[in-house]
């Protein structure tokens, strides 16, 4: 799990709010506020692992966000917290390489007006990311498990399908 910040419009900071899973990195949950506070990040988890669903463990780094409160929590749930160590991003790669696709997918082509405008744009965004965006990592399947197509016939064409306000395409072959 981590944060990141997102500028809007008024000059105003968001903080964006994710938990990841290391398997298929799919996004398990996902919130955004202005003022991310101890009891809005408990909460937040409790809707990430809601009827038993949490993790063994759950790595994060040193931000003040995540304080002793939040980490009694997480042992409460059964998870076993693994804090990362002081200035080391790469020790939780996973979520730092999300937290860059989504800025150069998304944030760096988009203007944030408020709250509620991040979170069309991030639902919009997970839609894509988990169905259509395919990742080296799980055999070039998507989060949700769509497979890569595989086929001998070279004379089927490539549908386009615009995905993300025409942002990004899903690419199929044709029938």
């Amino acid at each position: 799990m981590d944060f990141f910040t997102v500028p809007t419009l008024a000059f105003g900071v968001l903080y964006c709010f994710f938990v990841i899973a290391h398997d298929r990195r799919r996004i398990l949950h996902f919130n955004v506020t202005k003022h991310p506070a101890s009891a809005w990040i408990i909460q937040q988890l409790r809707e990430a692992f809601p009827y038993d669903s949490a993790p063994g463990y759950l790595i994060f780094d040193r931000g003040t966000n995540f304080n002793e409160e939040a980490i009694d929590t997480l042992k409460s749930f059964g998870i076993q917290p693994k804090r990362t160590s002081f200035r080391s991003p790469w020790q939780n790669g996973v979520a730092e390489r999300w937290i860059g696709n989504c800025r150069r997918d998304m944030l760096d082509h988009a203007i944030v007006v408020n709250e509620r405008h991040l979170k069309r744009l991030m639902n919009e965004y997970l839609r894509y990311y988990h169905e259509d965006r395919t990742h080296l990592v799980p055999a070039k399947e998507t989060p949700a498990g769509r497979e890569a197509a595989r086929t001998s016939d070279t004379h089927r064409g490539i549908v386009s399908t615009p995905r993300f306000a025409g942002l990004h395409h899903r690419y199929d072959l044709a029938a």
